[in-house]
């Protein structure tokens, strides 16, 4: 693949016409691995002098922050630089010039922004059910399996199975296995299909990984963060709500509270991420296993101005429903106050609900200063003009949750325009496997407790 990734690469560099293969704006594995794989397939398999080119829809800055993509491209020998990022090619000036084709894999939606490009789609191959009154005007596939590139899979080896090399079908067999959740019933993600294919794969190829392994390796480097900045690890599954003009940022990060509040430099880091994007808090939920497998939660709440901090974490503290069970932290650190949180079954989601409370209940006399003072935040004005319009109470962050699309958002569920992608499988967010994680552990430990009959 490594030569047919270059020769694309080269592609760019002429004036003609081009074929893109395009995956979904969140560009998790699922996404980057079926755009690589059917326009790999495509372009063997295509007798019309046509050129096919897998575009990974983020910036090439954006592909660190998801983990299991990277750790992913250097398991198979991918080198990152011959990825093509959609902040590489200009897909609108292709258009213009009647040079565009489309093929949009694992979505069937352009985002407002890309409304233009809507007549070059030629076909559409995704697995989430279509949420409009017509058929987009162009060819489309999209059946309800675990992941995407079964689907790629299947065409594949349907149509040319002499062209599906080692390398290929390990990012085939991988993604599968992570999308399915390693084909575990309690979970039910897997359909027949999924585990159809996977099976074949095997057969064909019978030194891929072990599946247990390979899931194992891609869960594990989808929590990483070890090689992330403050920012990074801030941004990588983040939320935004805005109430009375007031923004925070809830983050989930996936490492020990005391090791994140230990990162040199940290306060300036928060101080330059609030005033970055415009916040005036920021509430990180820190989670991980201990060594004796059990979950583990933690808060820290970050915020310049005392009046809001205070009100924030008072509703944490007094909350009952649900009940945290905050144990303060010890810092050193100013405007920052942490937490072992009790209760490690309530979630980041389960959290949103009292943040919106607590913002809500704010009185107009909370005065957060205006202008960009030195220890951070925004002008209440400025937030609600920004922030604040229409009314929206959430507003998707960087990475899929339990309830929301990732940001970069994910397409909208038409062939162009607003509807979110949310009635088909269940998606299974770091958070969500997480939390599922968290209640087997603890339905063992309970389990182990009782006495023996």
């Amino acid at each position: 693949m490594e030569d047919y990734l270059q020769a694309c690469r080269a592609a760019l560099q002429g004036s003609r016409p081009l074929h893109v293969v395009l995956g979904n704006e969140a560009c998790d594995l699922d996404s980057m691995v079926s755009a690589l794989a059917l326009a790999f397939y495509l372009a063997k398999t295509t007798e019309a002098d046509e050129v096919f080119v897998p575009v990974l829809n983020i910036k090439r800055s954006e592909l660190p922050l998801r983990g299991d993509n990277v750790f992913f491209l250097q398991k198979v020998h991918i080198p990152e630089s011959l990825l093509i990022f959609r902040d590489e090619i200009d897909l609108h000036a292709l258009h213009k010039a009647g040079w565009l084709t489309l093929t949009l894999v694992d979505h069937h939606a352009l985002p407002t922004s890309d409304a233009a490009l809507e007549d070059a789609v030629a076909e559409v191959l995704d697995h989430r059910p279509i949420e409009q009154k017509c058929c987009p005007p162009c060819h489309v596939t999209v059946e309800l399996v675990g992941s995407c590139t079964t689907l790629v899979t299947e065409r594949i080896l349907q149509g040319a199975p002499e062209t599906l090399d080692r390398q290929t079908a390990a990012l085939l067999h991988g993604t599968i296995i992570l999308d399915c959740v390693n084909m575990d019933l309690n979970i039910g993600k897997a359909t027949p299909k999924d585990k159809k294919y996977v099976a074949k794969l095997e057969a064909l190829f019978p030194d891929l990984p072990d599946r247990k392994d390979i899931f194992d390796s891609l869960q594990k480097a989808k929590f990483d963060v070890s090689g992330l900045t403050t920012e990074q690890m801030l941004r990588k599954d983040q939320k935004t709500i805005t109430r009375q003009g007031i923004s925070v940022a809830i983050s989930a990060i996936y490492m020990d509270l005391e090791a994140f509040l230990q990162r040199s430099g940290l306060i300036a880091d928060l101080h330059a991420f609030c005033q970055a994007h415009s916040y005036d808090a920021l509430v990180a939920m820190t989670i991980f296993f201990n060594t004796h497998n059990e979950p583990v939660r933690q808060l820290a709440i970050f915020c310049p101005y005392a009046a809001l901090r205070m009100t924030i974490c008072g509703a944490l503290e007094r909350s009952h429903s649900p009940f945290l069970k905050l144990t303060p932290v010890p810092s050193n650190h100013p405007n920052l106050q942490a937490y072992l949180q009790g209760n490690t079954q309530i979630s980041r989601k389960k959290l949103l609900p009292l943040l919106q409370e607590a913002l809500s209940a704010c009185s107009d006399s909370m005065t957060i200063p205006s202008g960009q003072p030195e220890t951070g935040g925004v002008s209440k004005e400025q937030v609600d003009t920004e922030l604040d319009r229409g009314g929206a109470p959430l507003i998707p962050g960087l990475s899929q949750d339990e309830e929301d699309p990732p940001l970069p958002p994910t397409p909208m569920n038409s062939l162009v325009d607003e509807c979110p992608l949310d009635q088909g499988l269940p998606k299974l967010s770091a958070e969500a496997i997480f939390e599922k994680c968290s209640q087997i552990s603890l339905s063992q430990s309970t389990s182990a407790s009782l006495p023996k009959k």
